[in-house]
């Protein structure tokens, strides 16, 4: 057998058919000069059948290995850790079990910059959503990750002071997805992820960039990725968020209840005008924009009630 050049880490709970088509595409990709990739699977107690699905796949192709752990010492970083140990490839792709890689050719495109410099340590693909999305993500998910470039954009801290002072620049250069990354085996060993419950790609990445390495933006590395969420889930996801990056960056998204009253109504606001001009160019009717600017006033005050009392946690667990 050739050698394994990439072990696929990817950690598993109820995935259901999508995780199948998942699986699929991942087991379809296509390495340069006939190297290897493993796929690691941990799973965490399955109930749906995903585990006994994954152990069928793995007697019907080697490169496919599973393994349980017990579902109450799941975490992020160290569940994702584990997975890196039991593989031997030079570099360690993580996703979850639901980016859907959008060709053949998504693993190669995402381990191409580690030959750029050697500096550079860690990957991360382009998102496109999957069609279920809601109308404002779609936007949010297409403007963000092209904000990062439209090829391979190789980021690193080249203003110290800015990135000390600029909350923005310093996200910038610190964002990092595991729905699909890769970093180098090597660089695993000295800085593992982190072993928290959430944002652990996040805080491996501002690790990695302040001891003076590199990141690169895989824009040619392109998964579907997005979620269908109800208001409730929103809420529990973007209270999440707003936990993880204070503890993170110490950025309060949302500063307090006056701070919420003025960007919930102005968000809302603004996604009526996108609407509207939807409406305008005759992409969506009369009762679409009554169904979405009703979607966005819910959406909008989970997120910022969310974002609220996550910082507000992220403040009492920081002591």
């Amino acid at each position: 057998m050739s050698e394994i050049v990439v072990s696929v880490i990817i950690p598993t709970y109820n995935g259901g058919s999508l995780f199948e088509e998942v699986m699929d595409k991942v087991l379809k990709q296509k390495l340069k000069d006939g190297k290897q990739f493993e796929v690691i699977c941990i799973d965490s107690q399955s109930s749906d059948g995903t585990y006994e699905y994954l152990v069928k796949k793995s007697q019907e192709d080697n490169r496919l290995k599973v393994y349980q752990i017990d579902k109450r010492t799941f975490q992020h970083g160290r569940t994702r850790n584990l997975g890196a140990s039991y593989g031997t490839g030079t570099y360690i792709a993580f996703m979850t079990q639901d980016a859907m890689p959008y060709d053949e050719n998504w693993l190669q495109e995402l381990i191409n910059p580690f030959s750029l410099d050697e500096r550079i340590v860690g990957s991360y693909s382009k998102h496109l959503p999957y069609d279920d999305c809601d109308i404002f993500e779609k936007e949010l998910l297409n403007q963000f990750f092209l904000s990062f470039g439209q090829d391979t954009t190789i980021y690193y801290i080249e203003d110290q002071e800015k990135y000390d002072n600029d909350d923005a620049y310093r996200s910038k250069l610190c964002f990092y997805s595991d729905n699909a990354s890769a970093m180098r085996r090597s660089i695993w060993e000295v800085i593992p992820y982190p072993e928290v419950d959430f944002g652990e790609d996040q805080k491996w990445a501002r690790l990695i960039i302040e001891k003076g390495y590199k990141k690169a933006y895989a824009a040619h590395s392109v998964i579907y990725h997005s979620h269908s969420y109800n208001f409730k889930q929103f809420y529990a996801r973007y209270k999440e968020e707003g936990k993880s990056l204070y503890l993170i960056y110490h950025v309060k998204l949302v500063e307090g209840y006056l701070d919420l009253a003025k960007k919930l109504p102005y968000h809302i606001l603004n996604d009526f005008k996108y609407l509207l001009g939807k409406y305008r160019a005759k992409q969506l009717k009369l009762k679409d924009v009554l169904y979405w600017t009703y979607f966005s006033i819910g959406k909008n005050t989970a997120r910022y009630f969310g974002l609220l009392d996550g910082v507000k946690e992220g403040v009492h667990q920081d002591g």
